[in-house]
C-alpha cells in the first residue's frame, strides 16, 4: 500500500482559508477573568516570597488555566455563573450565518466543558448535531451521521479525540475554539475537512481572546 504526505497532495486539494477572530469578553465575563488574575498573581508572588519561583510552576499552569476556561466561558469554572460570554455570542452568531449559506461546520475545543456550553447553546435553538470527544463510544456513527444527513450542519469535537483518523469532507468551515499549545495537533484537526475527497474551498478561523491592545486598536478603526 502507497501513501501520499499532505505535502505531496497540497495541489490536489481546494483552497484553505485561515482567519483569526478576535472576541471581546462580556463585561460581566471580563469582571470574573480580571478577579482570578489578581487572586493568582497575589498568590504566585507571594509563593515566590516564601520558597522561590521553581516552587510556582503547578500554581502557574493551574492559574493560566483558568484564565483560558474563563475567557471562553465563566460557566466552565462557575456552573452557576449566569452571565454572558463573548465568545459564545460569536460563535453563535458565526454558526447561524454559516447554515444559512448551506455551509458545514466542525467546531473543536481542547476542553469537554466549553463543548458542552455550546451542546446546550444548540440544543436550546433545536439546532441537530454529532457530537465526539475521549468517552464518546459511538464514533463510527457519529461520522456517519454527519458525513450522510444533509441536516445535519455542525459537529462538536475535542480537538484531542477528533484530530485524527476522521474523514469529514462534507464540513467546509472549521472553528477552533481555543487556541491549542501545539500548532500541529491544531493542522490535524483541520485536515479532517481539508483533505483528499474535499472539492470545497475550506474555511478555518481561530477564535482568539482580544487583548485590552487589540480592543483599544479596534475601537479607534471603528
Amino acid at each position: 500500500m502507497l501513501r501520499r504526505l499532505k505535502s505531496q497532495v497540497a495541489t490536489d486539494l481546494p483552497e484553505k482559508v485561515e482567519n483569526i477572530y478576535y472576541t471581546n469578553m462580556t463585561v460581566e465575563q471580563e469582571k470574573k477573568y480580571e478577579e482570578a488574575k489578581s487572586f493568582y498573581r497575589h498568590k504566585i508572588l507571594d509563593q515566590i516570597d516564601k520558597e522561590g519561583i521553581n516552587s510556582t510552576r503547578m500554581m502557574i499552569l493551574e492559574g493560566l488555566t483558568k484564565l483560558r476556561q474563563l475567557s471562553n466561558h465563566p460557566k466552565m469554572i462557575d456552573p452557576k455563573y449566569e452571565g454572558d460570554s463573548g465568545k459564545l455570542e460569536d460563535v453563535s452568531h458565526m454558526l447561524e450565518n454559516a447554515f444559512l449559506e448551506g455551509h458545514k461546520v466542525l467546531v473543536f475545543s481542547q476542553f469537554v466543558k466549553h463543548l458542552d456550553i455550546i451542546k446546550d447553546l444548540l440544543k436550546s435553538r433545536k439546532i441537530p448535531f454529532a457530537y465526539l470527544d475521549g468517552s464518546s463510544n459511538d464514533r463510527k456513527e457519529q461520522v456517519e451521521r454527519f458525513n450522510k444527513d444533509e441536516n445535519l450542519k455542525v459537529f462538536l469535537i475535542s480537538i484531542k479525540a477528533g484530530g485524527l483518523g476522521l474523514n469529514l469532507t462534507e464540513a467546509d468551515y472549521v472553528f477552533i475554539m481555543d487556541p491549542w499549545w501545539n500548532p500541529a495537533v491544531e493542522a490535524q484537526a483541520t485536515d479532517r475537512a481539508h483533505r483528499i475527497g474535499q472539492k470545497k474551498k475550506c474555511s478555518v478561523t481561530n477564535l482568539l481572546r482580544a487583548t485590552p491592545w487589540k480592543r483599544n486598536s479596534s475601537a479607534a478603526k471603528a
